[in-house]
């Protein structure tokens, strides 16, 4: 058995594919509206596991597949207890910046430039923000943005 130094565990809900949300947003809604006496200390929906929610908990397992039993799109609970160690690396952002690097061909997908096509000349990983020089451009500009108003279009780029 995993518990926490706050004696919590940690279980993986299996759910219906595309309704990770939902069955969060119901678990929270079962505990605010008291239709459960069962204790829930955090709820997660990792992004890059589908069909899966983490909940973590004093409770035991049986109390948790009642709980589940009473939520939408929530299957089951996973038979064997999971640690912190094993989902941690869920719990922490993925960079913005990641895989984008110097010559990638990226689109602007927010701002004034809005749908423009663009080629990366830098990369600032610790404020997470990127220059790029539009393409169409006649003079070329270097425009610094955040990097999550990019989409990759190509990667390779001399």
């Amino acid at each position: 058995m995993t518990e926490s130094k706050f004696g919590n565990h940690y279980y993986i809900l299996k759910t219906t594919s595309k309704h990770e949300r939902t069955v969060a947003d119901n678990i929270r809604q079962a505990i605010e509206n008291n239709m459960t006496d069962v204790v829930v200390t955090a709820v997660v929906v990792p992004e890059d596991i589908k069909g899966y929610v983490f909940v973590e908990s004093p409770e035991e397992h049986a109390r948790i597949e009642e709980l589940v039993e009473s939520i939408a799109h929530a299957r089951i609970v996973l038979k064997n207890e999971t640690s912190l160690e094993e989902i941690k690396h869920f719990l922490v952002p993925k960079p913005a910046v990641s895989g984008i690097d110097e010559g990638t061909i990226v689109e602007l997908i927010a701002g004034p430039f809005k749908g423009e096509k663009a080629v990366v000349k830098r990369v600032d990983r610790a404020k997470e923000e990127i220059t790029v020089e539009l393409y169409e451009s006649i003079v070329p500009i270097p425009i610094t943005i955040r990097g999550d108003n990019v989409r990759v279009i190509d990667r390779n780029q001399d």
